[in-house]
């Protein structure tokens, strides 16, 4: 600050303001005369009162809280990056998990897909036995109604031609027969 008060106090006096006014230059009837005590009492005031030292710390402070504030924005940007980085991770973690889900959907649904096929086909298979199961049942009672429709239908004719072939006499020698028969058995 003291040199630039002295280059200041220098080029003042060499810049040749005595060429400008007129009459002697160290009068105080000479404005430039004038002007330059003022200027140098000014900046011996302002050195006085260390007014540059006060300017100097306050330009020092004001760098001071610009570099706070240049690294609390870095910090802060460090910050963001680092809760960037953590939601990206985050989302690959959710997406990878959403694609496990899927994947596992999928496979449940094949293997779902598979079960119903096979509890289909094992229901089919059930129907169809049941459906050959009536139709030997039916088979069967259509036999035993044939047989004993015929049975009958013999038994019927036997009876006629029996009838036929039957008088009083045969019949009552044929029961006398019957009783014996019985009789032995049962003693």
């Amino acid at each position: 600050m003291k040199k630039i008060l002295a280059t200041t106090a220098v080029g003042a006096m060499s810049s040749g303001p005595a060429l400008a006014a007129s009459g002697p230059f160290l009068s105080l009837r000479n404005t430039d005369f004038v002007v330059l005590i003022a200027f140098i009492l000014f900046i011996a005031v302002l050195v006085y009162f260390k007014v540059p030292r006060i300017l100097l710390g306050m330009l020092d402070k004001r760098a001071t809280g610009i570099r706070a504030d240049l690294d609390d924005a870095r910090a802060l940007r460090e910050e963001a990056q680092a809760l960037l980085a953590s939601y990206e991770r985050k989302q690959q973690e959710v997406q990878e998990q959403a694609d496990r889900i899927v994947a596992s959907a999928r496979a449940e649904a094949q293997a779902a897909s598979e079960k119903a096929k096979s509890d289909l086909d094992i229901s089919i298979q059930r129907r169809l036995k049941a459906a050959e199961d009536q139709i030997e049942s039916a088979q069967s009672d259509a036999i035993r109604d044939v047989r004993n429709r015929a049975i009958q239908v013999a038994i019927a004719a036997a009876a006629d031609v029996l009838a036929k072939d039957m008088n009083a006499a045969r019949a009552n020698a044929l029961i006398d027969e019957s009783i014996k028969t019985v009789e032995a058995k049962l003693h």
